[in-house]
């Protein structure tokens, strides 16, 4: 497991702090324009959002009233190459809503790191899990 990288962990920290808690103009500052936002769909499809659309969500939840966001997350993974980096994380938003399993394509901007694209897939149940490749038979 390499979660060494304490710059992108401390900005994990803050992109979960300022979502969770709908400050809009805050996360401005911690995506990329080009945001792609994939997320598996109960058909088995994935839906791509751009950021515009995330925001509306996140705005119109704002709006709304509704409460903030869990922080809950755990970082699983980093890896970095250059001025981009992937991390991997558990993440679950509310006791109401399933874990989930993110990858966030990070980008470091003028210095900065940003969110380029995630993806989000329900987390599995790990009594289940086999693996992605099958058994050897030989």
């Amino acid at each position: 497991m390499t979660t060494s990288n304490r710059e992108i962990v401390a900005f994990i920290e803050k992109l979960a702090e300022t979502g969770s808690n709908y400050r809009m103009e805050d996360m401005e500052e911690l995506y990329t324009d080009d945001l792609a936002f994939l997320v598996l769909t109960p058909d088995g499809e994935i839906g791509r959002y751009s950021k515009a659309q995330m925001f509306a969500e996140f705005r119109s939840r704002r709006d709304a009233g509704e409460e903030p966001l869990s922080t809950e997350k755990r970082v699983l993974h980093i890896e970095e190459q250059g001025d981009d980096a992937t991390a991997i994380l558990y993440r679950r938003m509310s006791s109401k809503a399933a874990a989930a399993f993110y990858e966030l394509r990070l980008r470091r901007v003028d210095g900065s790191w940003k969110v380029a694209g995630e993806t989000v897939v329900p987390w599995p149940d790990l009594g289940t899990v086999k693996g992605f490749l099958p058994p050897r038979e030989h």
